[in-house]
């Protein structure tokens, strides 16, 4: 069962991917913002992260590059899940490292798809 943490810092965006998740039997890690994200990569080794972007502190992008470029992270797949919807987002966002940007609210089939993607699952 692949493990996956999400960072975001709404309670409400949480919910509703641990509820997408674990209905598709994937495992949840939670983060509520970017600096905890980073650490909970390092130490708990997810299989993907689902990151948000507009976090207080540390943001999704800021996080991402770490986690990214990170020597214990560098191999976990970051997708970015944000409300951010500009091109120039989705280009700083693969830039810091991110395989995948998504824009909320995402649909549940595309979320799943995007992360069996990255899962090297589907």
């Amino acid at each position: 069962m692949a493990r996956i943490l999400i960072v975001d810092d709404s309670p409400t965006e949480t919910f509703r991917f641990r509820e997408i998740l674990t209905k598709h039997g994937f495992e949840v890690i939670e983060a509520s913002n970017g600096a905890d994200g980073v650490t909970m990569a390092q130490a708990e080794q997810p299989d993907l992260v689902l990151m948000d972007v507009v976090m207080p502190g540390v943001n999704g992008f800021q996080a991402t590059r770490e986690i990214s470029r990170g020597e214990h992270t560098k191999h976990i797949p970051v997708v970015i899940v944000s409300t951010k919807d500009q091109a120039t987002d989705r280009v700083w966002g693969k830039r810091q490292g991110a395989r995948d940007y998504l824009t909320k609210p995402i649909e549940e089939s595309k979320l799943i798809e995007v992360i069996q993607q990255n899962l090297n699952l589907g």
